[in-house]
């Protein structure tokens, strides 16, 4: 019988590990409480989150509140199990299990803080910018870029502490990039072609571009591809290195646009109304709101009609489109030319028909 008994306290200590009945209770009660303490905290803080992300606090307190109210509940296990063992004499595995778990927890959670820490930061930024879309298209790729290396890094400082030899590690991983490298490089040319648009801003969303024979609005700007709305309704997508090869025009930040117009008259008008059409043309192009004239000239004697070249530019062609200033000019010349009895001069051809000379 005391044999029966002996077997049974030893079955009993190995299952507690060395450690009596209330070393367990304490450890589960410190368990629970870390946990508590910790979920209560990160509740209050929550609660709070909405009256500290208003503008008008501190951008690391915005953050931190930020932070705070998105912390998960992996890492308050993570953090009580760590004080937990404190209150037990566990074996020397079992230790170095539960810390090394412990760790991972720890670093997943600093991976999920860190990649929303660099989002947090490009949204508060285009905030602040208003109606400004500089980041609109570049906010997807740099926040990609940065997760990318953020996972990475803390992928690797997870193997090195669970023992894997990460130098013999990244050797590999650098013969097997460069075969990965070759074998992807379309794809890894367009990635980085689109870490150039984000970060030299050649376009953003919503600027009007001419791409070699293709002209559109920019719907979207991703890692591989950009997306064009044309004017005729189609979406056109593009590869973003094939962008950056290409000529690329950005009618959205021009300044100015300049219209060229040449308007025929006919060789039989009078010599002083001739010479009144370019003050005339003048005229109307400085009553224009946003217009900036430029010159007007007789420039060519035509075979059929005397060409009169005008120049002129919109300004703020976004808030004033060209077709609309043109539209306008144009009229205007229709009326002040039938005012003054200015006839407009159309391709004809003049045949003569002699008549032979009698015998």
């Amino acid at each position: 019988m005391g044999a029966f008994f002996s077997h049974k306290i030893d079955t009993v200590q190995r299952l507690l590990l060395s450690n009596s009945i209330s070393d367990w209770l304490i450890a589960g009660i410190v368990a629970v409480a870390v946990w508590s303490g910790l979920w209560i905290l990160r509740q209050l803080i929550a609660s709070r989150y909405k009256k500290y992300s208003v503008a008008q606090h501190r951008l690391p307190l915005r953050l931190l509140a930020y932070l705070a109210g998105n912390t998960r509940q992996f890492l308050f296990f993570a953090v009580a199990l760590y004080a937990a063992q404190d209150s037990l004499n566990l074996p020397e595995r079992i230790q170095y299990i539960v810390s090394r778990f412990v760790l991972i927890l720890i670093l997943l959670q600093a991976g999920l803080w860190a990649g929303r820490s660099v989002r947090f930061y490009l949204e508060s930024k285009q905030l602040e910018r208003g109606a400004d879309q500089v980041f609109a298209g570049s906010l997807d790729i740099i926040n990609f870029v940065a997760r990318l290396v953020i996972w990475s890094l803390l992928v690797l400082v997870a193997l090195d502490n669970v023992g894997v030899n990460i130098t013999a590690l990244l050797a590999g991983l650098g013969v097997g990039g460069v075969a990965v490298a070759l074998a992807l490089q379309n794809v890894l040319g367009d990635l980085f072609a689109s870490l150039s648009i984000a970060l030299d801003k050649p376009f953003v969303v919503g600027d009007s571009l001419s791409l070699d024979t293709f002209v559109g609005k920019v719907e979207h700007i991703g890692i591989k591809t950009t997306r064009l709305r044309s004017e005729s309704g189609e979406q056109i997508i593009l590869s973003n290195a094939d962008i950056l090869k290409s000529r690329v025009r950005n009618y959205s930040r021009a300044q100015e646009q300049r219209a060229l117009a040449t308007i025929r008259v006919t060789y039989e008008t009078p010599p002083e109304k001739l010479q009144s059409i370019p003050k005339l043309l003048e005229g109307i192009v400085r009553e224009q709101a946003n217009a900036r004239f430029e010159r007007c000239h007789l420039k060519t004697l035509g075979d059929s009609a005397l060409h009169f070249e005008l120049s002129y530019f919109v300004q703020q062609p976004n808030l004033n489109p060209l077709l609309d200033l043109q539209q306008a000019v144009n009229f205007r010349i229709i009326d002040e030319f039938r005012r003054l009895g200015v006839e407009f001069d159309y391709p004809t051809q003049r045949v003569i028909l002699a008549r032979p000379p009698h015998p």
